[in-house]
């Protein structure tokens, strides 16, 4: 199969690519590397995709020229590209373009390839609400910027499915974790700053969160495990994600006891928009895809650790 990935520089995006690589597939990535984070990070990830055979063209999905850019014969199109998480550094306007107009114009480019079998857009809990612990037809109630331009977002790729122009399908993700992890989220942070010595910057209250610590490689199961079901899953939402559940607690005791030492909390002001409460309900991801994630929230610590030492100490 001929397959593009946008946001093939990203955290899940670069496992994807090279896992669909690993299968066989060709696979094409496209990224702009946003200076939301770090670019040296994405450049990172670019050059293990190059290393591979896979190549990653720069370039923003809101460019006039995209369809000129892109392959024809394209087959699957994995959409990952997005503005990412909660921030206060990120306007609303920012969603709206990299989250909404975006997706928008990947999916006119789409409309256009006629070999495609699949469109996938990668969703995310976030469009629940402050609870995401519900079956896929649960009604969303978002409750940041971030959750309302990535429920758009995932409206317009089904849509496609409905006006029958081709066939799509929306993966909502669950709190992943593992190597390549952006910096600002909580486990690279973690790691980063108790290797310092520093402390970590705590949302008052979050300590008792709960979250479905996923690791990235049994996301990625699911993920690639849509190839070949085109037929069933056209027009379907799946929640991807482990069904345990962890305390923000819990997740800060297995770094400390990866890197075996304490690390220092400093507790902030609560963040608008957080969610208190996330577990995946993947019924109709393990009837649908014979999805069985296995990685246990401290085997997926010690992943992400060793990645973190091994490319930044």
């Amino acid at each position: 199969m001929k397959i593009l990935i946008t946001g093939a520089a990203g955290f899940i995006g670069s496992h994807t690519a090279e896992r669909l690589k690993s299968l066989n597939h060709d696979v094409f990535g496209i990224d702009n590397f946003s200076s939301y984070y770090s670019e040296d990070l994405k450049r990172l990830n670019e050059q293990s995709l190059l290393e591979k055979g896979i190549s990653v063209l720069d370039k923003n999905l809101n460019d006039m020229n995209l369809k000129n850019a892109l392959p024809k014969d394209i087959e699957y199109i994995f959409h990952f590209a997005a503005q990412p998480g909660i921030s206060s550094t990120s306007t609303f306007m920012d969603y709206l373009e990299n989250n909404i107009l975006a997706s928008r114009s990947i999916l006119d480019y789409a409309e256009n390839l006629p070999y495609l079998k699949l469109f996938v857009n990668i969703g995310t809990s976030s469009v629940y609400g402050l609870e995401a612990t519900f079956s896929e037809d649960k009604e969303p109630k978002p409750a940041s910027f971030y959750g309302v331009t990535k429920l758009a977002a995932e409206q317009l790729a089904l849509q496609k499915s409905r006006e029958q122009k081709f066939k799509s399908c929306s993966l909502r993700l669950y709190s992943v974790i593992g190597p390549r992890e952006r910096p600002e989220k909580m486990f690279t942070k973690l790691i980063d700053l108790g290797l310092k010595g520093e402390p970590f910057p705590l949302f008052e209250g979050s300590d008792k969160h709960l979250r479905s610590f996923t690791y990235v490689g049994d996301i990625v199961d699911g993920i690639v495990s849509v190839i070949g079901k085109e037929a069933v899953l056209n027009g379907e939402i799946i929640n991807l994600g482990t069904d345990k559940e962890y305390t923000t607690q819990e997740g800060i005791e297995a770094v400390e006891a990866s890197l075996g030492k304490s690390i220092k909390l400093n507790i902030i002001p609560k963040r608008p928009g957080d969610q208190l409460r996330t577990r995946a309900n993947i019924d109709k991801a393990r009837k649908l895809l014979d999805y069985r994630p296995t990685t246990s929230l401290m085997e997926a610590v010690e992943e992400q650790v060793l990645w973190y030492k091994e490319n930044f100490l």
